[in-house]
């Protein structure tokens, strides 16, 4: 992404997944902070919000102490807390809030690598008055995943006797209902793990019912090679004016005959089928649109000069001599904002 483009994960629905909750009893003293809950397991790509209060102290025997600062951190440096807001991984994703005594930590676009214990760090005009809460809020994140165990033969060589399961960590003890998806289209199934026949070009996504924003990447039953595609990222949000990158990894069992971009909007439903547009020849898209292939199956979608018009999802689709790949699953959904400050605010709904 170039000039003034940031990515930002903002979800519709179902930011925070899971919520491990402890009691918690923390001893108060003069820079009391307690931390609602201490546990928290989120879903990867989601959005999270980490919660505290805290009470500093106001006065002293010299007189007056005023905060600072008020921030939270994972890492030291040189045994300084730094900065969650200074650190490169967590470019435009977080949020900080803290009034009346109550502190809040905003994560998007949630990352297995964002697993960490989070401190909420205070600091005065007194070099001497400084407050680390302890023990902190310990986040896991963790996605979906295709967890599969192969057993036979079928009487087709090439075909497997396999049992498929629906896991993440987060999941609340009550799910019962999944999703699943064979070669990007949603399957009948809702059960959480099934036996069947399976064949090396097959693919296969799941995630639970509610939460199918944060779906698994598509695995392969037998082998490492099938039909598949996979988006570097499934939301991001870039200003007006700038530019975009797009990409996805892609897989096809047979030769690819032929691929493109697309989205749904300017897609032609038939009465059988759905008939998408190549978005490189689409008008609205003139001159701002170049598609870059390079190797080991990455295409990279760059959309120039972006319009607020621009916000939409995008897909990419190939098609083989007996197959095509659809869109059952979710892509990359694109919002182009005019805004020209500095920080965007994401909205926990």
């Amino acid at each position: 992404m170039s000039g003034a483009a940031m990515r930002l994960t903002a979800a519709t629905s179902g930011f925070v997944i899971f919520l491990l909750f402890t009691s918690v009893i923390q001893a108060q003293s003069d820079w009391g902070v307690i931390y609602h809950p201490t546990k928290i397991c989120a879903l990867k790509g989601s959005t999270v919000n980490l919660l505290c209060s805290f009470t500093p102290p106001s006065k002293t025997d010299d007189g007056d102490t005023t905060l600072e600062r008020a921030f939270w951190f994972t890492q030291r440096l040189y045994r300084e807390p730094v900065d969650l807001r200074t650190e490169p991984d967590y470019a435009g994703r977080v949020q900080y809030s803290h009034h009346n005594g109550v502190c809040n930590l905003t994560i998007a676009d949630l990352r297995e690598s964002d697993s960490a214990v989070y401190k909420f760090r205070l600091t005065t005009d007194r070099p001497d008055w400084r407050h680390t809460g302890e023990p902190g809020v310990t986040l896991s994140v963790t996605g979906f995943q295709v967890q599969k165990r192969q057993f036979s033969s079928c009487v087709i060589a090439s075909c497997k006797w396999a049992h498929l399961k629906c896991h993440s960590s987060c999941l609340p003890t009550y799910q019962t209902s999944f999703s699943w998806y064979k070669n990007g289209v949603k399957m009948q199934t809702e059960k959480e793990s099934f036996y069947d026949n399976f064949y090396p070009a097959d693919s296969y996504s799941c995630a639970a019912r509610g939460f199918e924003a944060f779906v698994s990447p598509s695995s392969c039953v037998t082998g490492q090679y099938c039909n598949r595609v996979t988006y570097a990222e499934r939301r991001v949000c870039a200003f007006k004016g700038s530019s975009v990158n797009l990409s996805c990894k892609y897989q096809g069992y047979e030769y690819i005959a032929s691929k493109f971009w697309f989205n749904p909007e300017r897609s032609l439903v038939l009465r059988y089928r759905t008939q998408h547009k190549d978005l490189s020849k689409d008008p609205r898209y003139e001159g701002r649109v170049k598609v870059v292939e390079t190797k080991g199956g990455r295409s990279t979608l760059t959309i120039t000069d972006l319009r607020e018009s621009d916000s939409d999802e995008y897909l990419f689709k190939f098609n083989t001599p007996s197959f095509e790949w659809r869109s059952g699953l979710p892509g990359t959904t694109l919002t182009v904002t005019g805004t020209d400050e500095h920080t965007l605010i994401v909205q926990v709904m």
